[in-house]
């Protein structure tokens, strides 16, 4: 695969604002590890991860900017980001949405070492995820179009986290939808492939069987890990992006022609293997 390395601070000049957005949230493997060793980023950038004119990120000050690696370096500020899903997941997608070649918002939220309780409505992760998607549709004419979502190793060590996992997810779920007034925003959530093996099998057996409309299940397991075994590598990310790619286009991804954005998929999961 051909790779290049650019500087993180290197800026494009883009005209655009976003008329389709995605929320990219959950904790680090959603923010991205790939390529980061002894916490510093190597800068390679794979090639389905590179910049285009079409995509654009809110950064943490709330303003559209170029997207490129790491998307998330402004936002999970306590480690060093690297590669992460949202860049190859847009650069699959941007070609097949609406009529094509159209601007494409990506909106960081993820933190890394989350659990999910510290997504709870009124807890400061979840009201800045909430401000952050409601600050992307201000003063544009873009749409969100879903949130995709990969979290759960935090709550991997407890049976009590553990167990209540399908829960909290379900009650986030709602909430998010409530909160934006989109009743029937699809998700994209990703089950874990790592975490503490005393209760990973516990919460993915909770991710996996969460049945609520408009809501897809990715299986990241099976994917690479670095050698921390619990961070996806930069290989691995990139084929999570494209698999997330998959699950939006197939799911949720109408013609233009059509007057109802996407049918009512339930419980549906997509492995490695598809």
């Amino acid at each position: 695969m051909e790779e290049t390395k650019i500087p993180v601070t290197e800026q494009n000049q883009f005209p655009q604002t976003p008329k389709h957005i995605f929320i990219l949230s959950g904790q680090s493997n959603m923010a991205g590890r790939g390529g980061v060793h002894h916490h510093h980023w190597d800068g390679v950038v794979p090639l389905d991860s590179q910049p285009h004119a079409s995509i654009i990120r809110l950064s943490a000050n709330l303003h559209w900017e170029p997207a490129r690696e790491p998307l998330h370096h402004d936002i999970d500020v306590r480690k060093a980001c690297g590669v992460g899903p949202g860049m190859s997941f847009a650069n699959a997608v941007k070609d097949h949405i609406g009529g094509g070649g159209e601007c494409l918002g990506l909106v960081p939220c993820a933190v890394g070492g989350t659990a999910i309780k510290e997504w709870e409505r009124g807890q400061h992760l979840y009201d800045n995820m909430l401000k952050r998607s409601k600050e992307s549709v201000e003063k544009t004419k873009g749409e969100i179009k879903a949130l995709l979502w990969y979290q759960g190793e935090s709550d991997t060590p407890s049976y009590h986290t553990a167990e209540a996992y399908k829960e909290n997810m379900e009650r986030l779920i709602h909430n998010v939808r409530e909160d934006l007034g989109l009743p029937s925003l699809p998700i994209i959530q990703v089950a874990i492939a790592s975490g503490d093996e005393r209760y990973m099998e516990k919460v993915r057996e909770a991710q996996l069987g969460i049945d609520l409309p408009n809501v897809i299940c990715v299986d990241a397991k099976g994917l690479a890990l670095k050698e921390d075994n619990l961070h996806l590598t930069t290989e691995a990310q990139v084929k999570l992006g494209h698999m997330l790619a998959d699950a939006f286009l197939t799911h949720f991804n109408a013609p233009p022609s059509q007057s109802s954005p996407f049918s009512a998929p339930k419980n549906r999961v997509i492995s490695i293997s598809k």
